[in-house]
């Protein structure tokens, strides 16, 4: 677990030592902590610092490279309506979660396990593409409407609450009560 103190720096350096053991699986190795960490330019102790070992690191690094990236998710795509892109975001995030069921919930159990009664103990992955949803429609919400809609939206569209469905509902029916979640909350924004 990351020490107290510089959260943009912890940040920073959980971020590349998720991108080097990207690079290093995308190049057909399993690497250990200790490659990553010399890959990401930092210390054995430091990965340490972010993970408890090599199998959490890789799991979260292949989780990473599974959820749709913001900048590139809507790359090329020429709607503007914050409503329709947010509704293919939550079906991708979706899509994602499912596929990477066994490893999002050990994921969420290491990162319970590592803080508890803490703060985020993982990158958050969901907000920049809900962020390039709305985007495009930004200048129609306040901005501290807008900021609120991005939080509120960040806790339906996301691994945390697609496992709570998954536990409760089937997922036609959980589909459909994020998807008018995610309606209901873009039209409250509309109106503030």
């Amino acid at each position: 677990m990351a020490a107290p103190g510089r959260p943009n720096q912890r940040s920073r350096t959980r971020k590349d030592l998720l991108r080097a053991a990207s690079r290093l699986m995308a190049a057909g190795r399993s690497p250990a902590l200790e490659e990553v960490a010399a890959e990401a330019m930092v210390s054995r102790a430091t990965a340490y610092r972010h993970f408890p070992g090599v199998e959490a690191l890789l799991t979260e690094a292949a989780l990473d490279l599974a959820m749709p990236d913001g900048e590139g998710f809507f790359e090329g795509d020429g709607s503007s309506e914050p409503l329709e892109r947010l509704l293919r975001a939550d079906a991708a995030v979706a899509d994602m979660v499912r596929s990477n069921e066994a490893a999002m919930r050990a994921m969420l159990i290491r990162s319970l396990q590592q803080r508890p009664g803490g703060g985020p103990a993982r990158r958050n992955r969901h907000t920049p593409l809900i962020a390039a949803a709305l985007a495009p429609g930004r200048g129609g919400f306040a901005p501290w409407v807008h900021d609120r809609l991005v939080k509120a939206l960040g806790l339906v569209i996301g691994t945390e609450s697609m496992v709570a469905f998954k536990d409760v509902l089937p997922d036609e029916e959980a589909d459909a009560i994020r998807r008018w979640m995610i309606r209901a909350l873009v039209e409250a924004a509309r109106k503030a």
